[in-house]
């Protein structure tokens, strides 16, 4: 895999999304990061079912979202998403909502922003911490050692901390 990679997941903006301007309710692109995440852990090999049934839980402690365009009824948007930061404790993403053509992107992963297909509406990103059933922070390289080694195998952006 290459440095950087963002990994892509389609959707199709639905019309109960829209608000009364016609454009994306600003909370749904939350819910699109959160897809981002979900498709992300799951293109590495696990879902968040698995990861929960082991005792391990990872909810959102800070969220970052900047709007600069909107997606509108039946325009066609990626998910991007890519990892910004990893530790045994903590895990940070980086997400991305671009307006595609169907002909203009490939399903994949791509390795740099500029790489990626269409004009940017919003961008963000999620930091995470992961903790046990009774919500005491956890460390993932203990309790889940397989998802550890694969999250620290993905490549992660440049950005880290700073995102």
């Amino acid at each position: 895999m290459a440095d950087n990679q963002w990994f892509v997941h389609p959707l199709r903006v639905r019309y109960q999304e829209t608000d009364q301007m016609g454009v994306v309710f600003h909370g749904n692109y939350v819910t699109w990061f959160e897809i981002g995440r979900t498709e992300l852990i799951r293109a590495a090999g696990y879902d968040y079912r698995s990861i929960e049934q082991q005792g391990l839980l990872l909810p959102v402690v800070d969220l970052q979202c900047r709007y600069e365009q909107p997606a509108r009824y039946d325009d066609q948007v990626l998910v991007c998403t890519r990892i910004a930061d990893f530790s045994p404790i903590r895990l940070a993403f980086e997400s991305q909502v671009r307006r595609v053509d169907t002909e203009q992107w490939h399903a994949g992963s791509y390795g740099s922003e500029e790489e990626l297909p269409g004009e940017r509406l919003v961008s963000g990103g999620t930091r995470h911490v992961w903790v046990n059933a009774s919500w005491r922070p956890a460390r993932l390289d203990k309790g889940l050692p397989e998802l550890y080694e694969l999250l620290r195998a993905w490549p992660r952006s440049e950005q880290g901390e700073g995102m």
